[in-house]
């Protein structure tokens, strides 16, 4: 196979991976909708364990444990870090599918990428293009709309989409594989969610023996639910441009949307439908730009690259 060919089939598994991860955690509001038996941060104890344990499992068979021996100091301070972030936003989109507020969910995940360019502006100093700042402006408008819209500022969508760029960001700066770095962010997180399970246990106030056993076999499910678009996404991740990636991440908050107002039936008035179509153009804006720029980026290095032609 030549080496073209060999790009296109890589290139072209990457985005199936891709689309799979996506998809799938588009199907999360139907998934734990079923856990609302269980207290929400019971959910997340349970979601933390046993995505912990499948992701040693993962490592055992690709003989890599080791290489959570290898972790220095600095690099567990950044997977605690991690471990923090994506724990709040677990447990904030957990709260939000079992109390009903899936839609608010779905904008968390619709302004996370616009949040991202906000926390590289303060934390990083990047330098906003004319494009970009329209985008957040749009977006920020759209918070106002649905602020008023609520009668208060739309927590949950913005402790997803901040916690989860947050999660993004230490990500970056984390010098380990996937894997790796996911099972580490449990190892740091197992002991909290192991303690509270077995105050649980002890006090009679779990839902995880008391509820039968498909409740049980339901909590247990959380961890290969969790980490298999994970470990879909970090394969598609290294196979797609990021241009490619970040269109696709759109369709998980659209399905999830989609759920709250078809399947779920969630209260839609107009103030709202306003605040999303803001929110979409903001994304229709930030997305070519990204594109645009991705392929003028390109091309000035390409031609950087190429020899000079005399000129005779």
């Amino acid at each position: 196979m030549s080496e073209d060919k060999r790009a296109d089939s890589r290139s072209s598994s990457g985005i199936f991976y891709g689309v799979a991860a996506f998809l799938l955690w588009g199907t999360f509001p139907a998934f734990f909708g079923l856990l609302d038996f269980a207290d929400p941060v019971e959910i997340l104890a349970h979601r933390v364990v046993w995505t912990l344990l499948l992701m040693l499992i993962v490592l055992a068979f690709a003989g890599r444990l080791g290489s959570l021996r290898g972790i220095n100091a600095r690099t567990w301070l950044l997977v605690t870090a991690a471990s923090a972030a994506i724990a709040v936003n677990w447990g904030t989109y957990i709260y939000a599918v079992v109390s009903g507020r899936v839609v608010e969910a779905a904008l968390g995940y619709f302004i996370n990428p616009l949040v991202t360019v906000l926390l590289g502006v303060v934390i990083f100093r990047e330098r906003l293009r004319p494009a970009q700042i329209a985008a957040l402006v749009l977006a920020a408008t759209a918070v106002v709309v649905i602020t008023v819209d609520f009668g208060k500022p739309p927590i949950v969508a913005l402790l997803l989409a901040g916690s989860f760029a947050t999660y993004g960001l230490v990500k970056k700066v984390v010098p380990l594989d996937p894997r790796t770095s996911l099972t580490a962010e449990g190892v740091v997180a197992a002991p909290f969610a192991v303690g509270y399970l077995v105050f649980l246990g002890l006090t009679g106030a779990g839902a995880f023996i008391s509820s039968g056993a498909g409740h049980s076999l339901l909590l247990l499910a959380a961890g290969p639910v969790t980490a298999l678009p994970l470990l879909l996404f970090g394969v598609a991740a290294q196979r797609v441009p990021l241009a490619t990636m970040g269109m696709l991440q759109y369709l998980t908050p659209a399905l999830q949307m989609a759920w709250g107002v078809a399947v779920m039936h969630e209260d839609m008035p107009a103030s709202r439908w306003i605040g999303f179509v803001l929110i979409w153009a903001a994304l229709v804006i930030f997305t070519t730009d990204t594109f645009v720029a991705g392929r003028g980026s390109r091309r000035s290095m390409r031609s950087s690259v190429e020899p000079e032609v005399p000129v005779t």
